[in-house]
């Protein structure tokens, strides 16, 4: 009974949602989990008879077996998702999640580096090889639009307009977005395209990607990663640095600089402004430093 309305909600959320694979596998692995749950603990409860009472117990098992609060919330928004598949199927009356409030998380900031350290990051890269070029080029686009680092693997050359300073980027859920892209970034990219991109055996599939591994297949995200993590360590930053830090670091240092919130989140392709907010923080002594200079109370 559980498999045939899970199936159903899998249809729901590619066709009705145009959710990206991902997220539709995402949603199904909650909506599975549950059904597991429920297995175990009343066999005979089918999807339309689960309470809220139920999912309470449920979300307190997960916390017994060690799933994070950060997990949890997250597999509460799946079942979010699949009550709501249920009851604009009206399979339901009420939504039994509609009062259940997710663990409580604390907002990490995350991890940013300063323009000298990017900067230092960059020098480090030899650009008298093939591999070193591609690399200043990559890391160049990740800080100058803010990119994710999918987004960047996955970028095409029909959809640079480097005449217009823009990138046209696939984002999350398939969503595309126009993204400007810096003078310096657009530079080291036609270089590497020039000289080394135009030199490889481009493999079948991957004619229009831009970003390619000596081989001339797509580059990963894996590849990406280390790339970033060697570099990081050549130049002594001791920070937790992945491809994501450039775009913290995008976001943050446009903020700070007095960027306006709404153009950085459709920079970043945020659905939410609240998600963009996170990277409004400043650090403390820029804080105290403004309170000195600018309050009344301050400048006695």
């Amino acid at each position: 009974m559980w498999q045939s309305y899970i199936n159903a909600f899998k249809n729901y959320l590619k066709l009705e949602r145009s959710l990206a694979e991902n997220s539709v596998e995402a949603y199904l692995h909650d909506a599975e989990k549950l059904h597991e749950y429920i297995l175990l603990t009343n066999p005979s409860l089918s999807p339309m008879q689960v309470s809220a009472r139920e999912l309470m117990n449920f979300l307190m098992y997960l916390g017994e077996l060690g799933l994070s609060a950060h997990s949890q919330a997250r597999m509460l928004s799946g079942l979010k998702s699949f009550f709501k598949y249920l009851l604009l199927e009206n399979l339901i009356q009420h939504d039994p999640t509609q009062l259940l409030e997710a663990p409580k998380l604390g907002r990490k900031l995350p991890d940013t580096l300063s323009f000298p350290e990017i900067e230092a990051m960059l020098d480090a890269i030899d650009l008298s090889t093939p591999g070193g070029t591609r690399d200043r080029a990559l890391i160049e686009v990740l800080y100058s639009s803010g990119l994710r680092v999918s987004e960047l693997v996955g970028l095409r050359l029909t959809n640079c307009y480097f005449d217009a300073g823009f990138v046209r980027v696939l984002g999350k859920g398939d969503k595309v977005r126009l993204v400007p892209i810096g003078q310096d970034a657009m530079h080291y990219t036609r270089l590497y395209l020039d000289h080394v991109r135009s030199g490889l055996n481009v493999q079948k599939g991957d004619e229009d990607t831009i970003f390619l591994n000596l081989r001339g297949s797509q580059l990963s995200r894996i590849t990406v990663f280390t790339t970033i993590k060697k570099l990081a360590a050549e130049v002594g930053i001791q920070k937790a640095i992945s491809p994501h830090t450039f775009r913290h670091s995008f976001a943050t240092h446009l903020i700070e600089g007095g960027a306006d919130l709404r153009a950085v989140q459709q920079m970043l392709g945020h659905e939410s402004i609240t998600t963009t907010e996170i990277y409004t923080h400043l650090d403390r002594d820029y804080l105290q430093q403004t309170l000195r200079e600018f309050h009344p109370r301050s400048k006695r």
